[in-house]
């Protein structure tokens, strides 16, 4: 019996009370909650689509790969929305709070790393240092219609590889195309929205601020 499509997860998009700080640590604490939903919806619609990801390792794995990813996309919206000094500050915060939800969820599933070892959310920061050294070398899209950042061709590819090992080896061959031509755009799409309507509040929360005078 197939398995029911995967819902896409509702994303909040009024953030903050009416006139309430929105320091770049609160940001990278609402932008957590967004990247763990859409990293995990992606895992989900990728398994919905035949791909095995055994419950374990492989799926932390595939966890751990996509939540690199879309932080490497975050970092580059933010650049376009944030001073840089503040932008540093979101982006920092925002691997750090990952980093406990993470591990969080796989000491409950798996167990804690053994005595000496990392944990598992020093080893997904070790992860993210590794990865945006190479996710750098990517740019944008240039025939993205779109406004706001799209990842390139090289850039949603290098996510493809990465996740290969996560799969079974009768699945590897298809993963990079299932990556590149459907999972990567819809997660990359969810979070722009959601990172935008966090970044700038829509225009009725920012009327309703001005109306109430907060």
């Amino acid at each position: 019996m197939a398995l029911p499509t995967p819902a896409t997860p509702r994303l909040k998009t009024h953030w903050f009370r009416h006139g309430g700080s929105r320091g770049a640590g609160q940001q990278a604490s609402a932008a957590a909650f967004i990247v763990w939903r859409v990293a995990r919806h992606t895992l989900d619609r990728t398994r919905h689509a035949g791909f095995m990801v055994e419950i374990g390792e492989p799926y932390f794995r595939f966890l751990r790969e996509v939540l690199a990813f879309l932080v490497a996309v975050a970092d580059r919206i933010a650049h376009a929305r944030l001073e840089p000094t503040r932008r540093t500050e979101f982006t920092t915060a925002l691997v750090h709070h990952l980093a406990r939800i993470l591990q969080d969820s796989e000491d409950d599933l798996t167990g804690p790393a053994p005595p000496g070892q990392p944990g598992n959310g020093e080893r997904f920061i070790d992860l993210v240092n590794e990865l945006s050294v190479h996710y750098s070398e990517f740019g944008a899209d240039p025939t993205a219609v779109a406004a706001g950042f799209h990842p390139d061709f090289a850039f949603l590819r290098y996510l493809g590889t990465r996740l290969e090992p996560a799969v079974p080896p009768q699945d590897r061959r298809w993963i990079v195309d299932q990556v590149i031509d459907v999972q990567a755009p819809e997660a990359v799409a969810m979070l722009r929205q959601s990172l935008a309507d966090l970044f700038d509040p829509p225009a009725r929360a920012r009327r309703a601020a001005s109306v109430s005078g907060d």
